[in-house]
Parts: structure tokens; C-alpha cells; sequence
């Protein structure tokens, strides 16, 4: 086999996916490797090797942050993670992958579907804010709030002034998440539409994939345009310092997840987590645990000498 040649870069992947001032959403290609770049295969192969490295890494700092709301620490960090996408994305995927290695018992997963009818009789954050992540939790949003600024945008199950007003609340949100210790990372998993056609294909021709099917995908896949806009607005009007969004290229699921889990890992990192200090007196803990142990294995020699 031949040396592979791929280009990785040195640019941290919060960097050069993050939404800032002037984005565009048209701009990106949803085909594409930012960071990567080489041969389609050799980039491919790098890139699931990396994703690999980071797994043992992920999971000892999740950890770090889950014993700190285990020992008791009221103040514990924690994590949101929202994910969105166009259907047949690869939200789930990067669910099952990306934290995959990590403790469950530290992780909430929340799907939100189209709202209830008791939900619908009150304000559309009433549901979303008691899943916010507990100290010391992950919590990731498979689909999420945003929802109400974009399919309700969309179909106009809202009016043009609620939809307004959402944007404005969803800022306020997420700063009091910021304000109570979560960190808030926001991932829009870009996929283009003809890719998106081929997934779609996929869920009706395979008995395995009929499950994720939804024939009311097709009819959101015929505002393509329609989405494309709100999902500008959107990420224009509530990408903010506390709470930033990425823009994931997602044609490549291994690539969608590797990125995901960069800024992830990345911003674990900067949290600097530590252990808890756990009030332990090693030396008497130590002595209970031996004489217990001596008098176990003397039972144990009296029962083999009868």
C-alpha cells in the first residue's frame, strides 16, 4: 500500500467552522473536508484514525466532569450539545458515534419532536428548559428549540412577529445556561440536497432503514430554499460568543463526526477539569478494608480445612 498523503491541519476546527460575522450559509460546501485534505481515501482513513485517538481522551474528561456532580459539587460544570440538519443528516449517527465511548450515566439525550397539543398551550420554551443538562451532565438536543424558528418559520405555523420574538428568547436562554455553568455548542450537520435524495433512498429501499423513514420528509425536502433561508436567519441572529454555532459539512458522515468531535473535545480541554477533592482519610479506609479481608480469607481457610 502507499504512503498516504493528506494534509492535516493545524487549525483548530472551532475556528474554521464557526459561524461569524458576514456567514453564509451558500458559501459552504457541504461536500467538503475543511482541515483534511489529500486523496478522497487516504483523507477518509486519517480522519476515522483520528476520530479513533480522541475516543479514550473524550471519555476521561467527561468522566472528570460526571465525578464532580457525583462527589457533590452543587457548582459542577456541564455541557449542551444542540444538533440540527435537514432530514437524513446525520444527527442520530453523530450521536451513536461521537459519544459512544463516554459514560452513559453522565449523558442526557432528548429528542424533541413536533410539539403536543399541552404543549402548544404554552410558550415554546416550556419543554426545552427542563432538559437543560444537570451539573456535571452532557446533555445533547437531537433537534431542539430551534425547531420553532424553523420549520414553524417555514410552514407559517407561527406569525412573522412570534417568530421574531423567538430569536430574541432563545439568546436570553441560552445566556442563563451560560450564566448557570453550561458550556452551549451548536451544530448545524450541513448536508447538500442531492446527497440528502440518496439517504432518502436508502430508508424506502432497505428493510432495516424503512424505521427512519418519514413520508413527510419529502414534503420538507421540497422547501429545500425555504429551509436554506431560515436556517440563515437563524444561525445569523443567535450564533453569539456564549453560544456559538458550527456549520458542520455533512456529505461525509465520518467527516461530520470527527469535526463534532474536535470542537467538542477541544472545549472539554479548555474547561480544565479536574478531579474532585474527595475528604478521604486513605489510611483508616484502608485498615477497615484489611481486617474485614483477613478475617474473610481465615473463614475461607477453616471451611477448606474441614
Amino acid at each position: 500500500m502507499g504512503k498516504k498523503k493528506v494534509k492535516v491541519s493545524a487549525s483548530d476546527a472551532r475556528e474554521v467552522l464557526l459561524v461569524r460575522e458576514g456567514f453564509q450559509l451558500a458559501d459552504i460546501d457541504p461536500d467538503s473536508t475543511p482541515g483534511l485534505e489529500g486523496d478522497n481515501g487516504d483523507v477518509k482513513e486519517v480522519g476515522r484514525e483520528l476520530f479513533t485517538e480522541r475516543d479514550e481522551e473524550l471519555a476521561d474528561l467527561q468522566e472528570r466532569m460526571y465525578a464532580q456532580a457525583r462527589a457533590g459539587n452543587p457548582d459542577a460544570p456541564s455541557l449542551l450539545v444542540v444538533l440540527q440538519g435537514m432530514d437524513a443528516s446525520g444527527k442520530g449517527g453523530v450521536v451513536r458515534h461521537v459519544f459512544g465511548s463516554v459514560d452513559p450515566q453522565g449523558l442526557q439525550i432528548t429528542s424533541f419532536k413536533a410539539p403536543t397539543k399541552e404543549e402548544l398551550a404554552h410558550d415554546f420554551l416550556w419543554r426545552v428548559e427542563p432538559h437543560a443538562p444537570k451539573p456535571g451532565f452532557i446533555g445533547v438536543f437531537d433537534r431542539s428549540h430551534y425547531e420553532d424558528v424553523l420549520i414553524q418559520r417555514v410552514r407559517e405555523f407561527a406569525p412573522p412577529e412570534e417568530i421574531e420574538r423567538r430569536y430574541g428568547a432563545i439568546v436570553d436562554f441560552e445566556q442563563r445556561l451560560v450564566a448557570s455553568g453550561t458550556r452551549v455548542l451548536k451544530f448545524m450537520l450541513h448536508v447538500g440536497p442531492e446527497e440528502q435524495a440518496e439517504r432518502l433512498l436508502e430508508r424506502i429501499d432497505r428493510d432495516d432503514k424503512h424505521w427512519k423513514y418519514n413520508t413527510g420528509d419529502l414534503d420538507e425536502r421540497a422547501l429545500w430554499g425555504e429551509y436554506a433561508e431560515a436556517y440563515q436567519i437563524a444561525l445569523e441572529r443567535t450564533s453569539t460568543e456564549d453560544a456559538p454555532w458550527w456549520v458542520i459539512p455533512a456529505n461525509k458522515k465520518w467527516y461530520a463526526r470527527l469535526a463534532v468531535k474536535a470542537v467538542l473535545l477541544r472545549t472539554l480541554r479548555d474547561m480544565n477539569l479536574e478531579w474532585p477533592e474527595v475528604e478521604l482519610d486513605q489510611d483508616a479506609e484502608r485498615e477497615r478494608l484489611e481486617e474485614p479481608t483477613r478475617l474473610l480469607k481465615e473463614s475461607l481457610k477453616r471451611a477448606a480445612d474441614r
